[in-house]
């Protein structure tokens, strides 16, 4: 019998997206435990969250570092103390160093809410309806050292409709987000997901686009 992996989660808010991999986990624990969740924020709710699910928790507050250097050694520490097979970056808004990310190489995992390399940062859906698009979205990708940047491995699509404002399109990509984020995660832990050469492989193929959840049954 497989020995299930252990993920890290990393969070700064409400943990919208560690709820829906909780949730998940719940009916795949023989492929995936996870091992820690990791805030930033003393106060974010997704502590509470992990904690009603009797997962351990650490408050790890980045206004008590002198620098990002610093943070993320200890940050390091932590995941590395529990023995993490992945890291998964669910709404974690601090921007990592490259030490960081390279320590994590193929390993780290980020959702990001828009169709990438379209908005990268901060504030995408009110920049993706004051351009006029009509198709927003979601991108999960692997974590590199380029912010926002690093292979895309699966991909979905909303409509923006005129009627849209930058909470309902937020609303809309947030229903996506749960249910693509956790089935990535499968992904990897079953063995199937990797990153080779700076490309993401699935299923011992690269992928030269990205998966659209849209054409998933």
């Amino acid at each position: 019998m497989t020995t299930p992996k252990r993920i890290a989660i990393l969070i700064s808010g409400s943990g919208s997206n560690l709820q829906a991999i909780i949730d998940h986990q719940k009916s795949h624990s023989d492929l995936y435990e996870i091992a820690l969740v990791i805030s930033n924020r003393p106060n974010a709710y997704g502590l509470v969250r992990a904690q009603n699910a009797g997962i351990t928790t650490k408050v790890i507050d980045h206004t008590e570092y002198e620098s990002r250097e610093s943070f993320d050694l200890q940050l390091q520490s932590e995941i590395d103390a529990v023995n993490a097979d992945l890291v998964v970056l669910a709404g974690f808004m601090r921007i990592l160093t490259p030490t960081f990310t390279k320590h994590y190489l193929g390993k780290m995992l980020n959702i990001h809410p828009s169709l990438l390399p379209k908005y990268t940062g901060l504030h995408t859906h009110k920049r993706a309806i004051e351009a006029g698009d009509l198709k927003h979205g979601l991108s999960v990708h692997f974590v590199t050292p380029e912010l926002d940047g690093g292979p895309v491995i699966l991909q979905a699509e909303v409509d923006i409709e005129p009627k849209d404002n930058e909470a309902s399109l937020a609303e809309k990509v947030h229903i996506q987000e749960h249910i693509a984020y956790p089935l990535v995660v499968e992904w990897f832990v079953k063995g199937n997901l990797s990153l080779k050469d700076n490309q993401a492989w699935l299923n011992q193929s690269c992928l030269n686009t990205p998966v659209l959840l849209n054409n998933l049954n």
